[in-house]
C-alpha cells in the first residue's frame, strides 16, 4: 500500500529543491514527498494520485508562478482531495493576498520565505497540520470488496464462498453507506439507495463485485437458488484467478 504523499509546487528549481530537501528530512520516513515545477503538472500529479487512489497529506505551493498560481492549485487539492491540508509559500510582500486567501480558498496556513531555520519557521506548523490530517485519516482498503444489501442471498453467498476458500474481503451494505462518497464513486453508475443500475455497469481497475438486491425470495424453486449459486461461484472465480495464479506462483 502507498504511504500518504506530500506535494510540493514552485517554478523555482532552486527553491523548489530546497523544499524538498526539507521535507524529505524531516518527513520523508513516512510520507512520500512529490515535487513539481509548474501550477499545470501539480495538477497532473493531483489527478494521478486520485486516479490511483492513493492519499495525499499536504500540498504547499507558492503563491506566484506564471499561468496558474498557487491558489489555483490549492483550490483544485481541495476539490479533488477535501481532506489534505492546504499551505500557501509566499513572499513578505504578498501576505495581505494570503491573509485573504485563508478565508476565501480556505487554505490551513501561509509560510514566508525564506523560511530557514526550518526547525523553527516550517517544522512546528508543518507537524500541526499533519498531526490533524492523521487524526482522521483512514488508510484505503486496496484488497477485495464485496458491495451488496445483507438482505440479498447472492451476498451471502458469495461471502460464504470468500470464506471458505481463505480470501480476504472488505464488507460493506450498500443501504448503510449510501451517502458516502467514496464507495459511491466504486460504482458511479448504481443508485445505492434503489441498487438500480443507472446504465450497465462495468469493474474497472480496483475488484468491485456489484450485487443488486432484487428481494424475490417467495416462489424460488430449490433448482433456481442452485443455479444462482453456481453463477455466482463461477463469477468469484474468474474474479479471483489472477490473485489466486499469483498467491501459487509465490508459493512456488
Amino acid at each position: 500500500m502507498a504511504v500518504p504523499a506530500i506535494l510540493t509546487v514552485d517554478d523555482e528549481p532552486e527553491v523548489l529543491r530546497a523544499v524538498e530537501r526539507d521535507l524529505r528530512r524531516k518527513y520523508g520516513r513516512d510520507y512520500r514527498i512529490l515535487g513539481a515545477s509548474s501550477g499545470s503538472s501539480a495538477i497532473e500529479l493531483l489527478q494521478q494520485l486520485k486516479t490511483r487512489g492513493d492519499s495525499l497529506a499536504l500540498t504547499v505551493a507558492d503563491q506566484r508562478m506564471p499561468q496558474l498560481s498557487g491558489l489555483d492549485v490549492l483550490s483544485q487539492s481541495m476539490q479533488l482531495f477535501p481532506r489534505a491540508k492546504r499551505t500557501l509559500l509566499t513572499a513578505y510582500a504578498d501576505t495581505n493576498a494570503a491573509i485573504a486567501a485563508i478565508n476565501t480558498a480556505k487554505i490551513d496556513y501561509y509560510l514566508l520565505k525564506p523560511w530557514d531555520p526550518p526547525e523553527e519557521k516550517l517544522y512546528p506548523v508543518l507537524d500541526d497540520l499533519l498531526y490533524d490530517w492523521q487524526a482522521g485519516y483512514k488508510a484505503p482498503y486496496n484488497g477485495v470488496r464485496v458491495l451488496g444489501s445483507r438482505w440479498s442471498p447472492a451476498s451471502h453467498q458469495l461471502k460464504e464462498f470468500l470464506g471458505s476458500n481463505q480470501v480476504p474481503y472488505q464488507w460493506t451494505d450498500v443501504e448503510i453507506a449510501a451517502p458516502d462518497p467514496d464507495v459511491q464513486q466504486l460504482i458511479p453508475n448504481v443508485d445505492l439507495k434503489s441498487g438500480r443500475p443507472h446504465r450497465p455497469a462495468y469493474p474497472r481497475r480496483d475488484l468491485v463485485l456489484r450485487l443488486r438486491d432484487r428481494r424475490r425470495r417467495t416462489g424460488r424453486t430449490r433448482s433456481r437458488s442452485l443455479r444462482r449459486f453456481r453463477r455466482t461461484q463461477d463469477v468469484a472465480r474468474r474474479a479471483l484467478r489472477p490473485w489466486w495464479t499469483g498467491r501459487h506462483e509465490l508459493a512456488h
